[in-house]
């Protein structure tokens, strides 16, 4: 096993990650780590990124618009997506974990885990509403 040379570049990556809530794509994640490392390639970022992923650091979560967003939080949870505005967050909820169970009593094979989005609308769209 190789042992991966520390980066600054992928350490900012990773600390802008863990202090937002926005489930940020590459682009902006690049235009963000770009005020600091005025010279880094957007192909840095995703290399960064896919590493970062690979490594367990990170969250790739794959959106129904077909857009990889990144999540510093690590720990078991859940996310909501608006299908209005495209946001993702958090979801403060208990576990439902059980799920793996119930999906697992008529499946011959076994299951792991499992990724749970909820869509709707998002706070400010259902205001927007009224």
């Amino acid at each position: 096993m190789s042992v991966i040379k520390y980066s600054r570049q992928r350490e900012a990556i990773k600390e802008y990650l863990m202090h937002t809530t926005e489930h940020p794509t590459a682009d902006t994640i690049y235009m963000n780590i770009r005020k600091t490392f005025p010279n880094i390639s957007l192909g840095t970022v995703y290399r960064n990124l896919n590493l970062l992923v690979d490594q367990g650091e990170i969250i790739k979560l794959r959106c129904e618009d077909g857009c990889d967003r990144f999540d510093g939080k690590t720990d078991e949870h859940y996310h909501f997506a608006c299908k209005r505005c495209g946001k993702v967050m958090d979801l403060e909820m208990e576990s439902i974990e059980h799920i793996n169970k119930i999906a697992g009593a008529g499946f011959k094979g076994r299951i792991d885990g499992n990724v749970t989005f909820f869509y709707g609308l998002c706070p400010d769209c259902c205001t927007e509403d009224e």
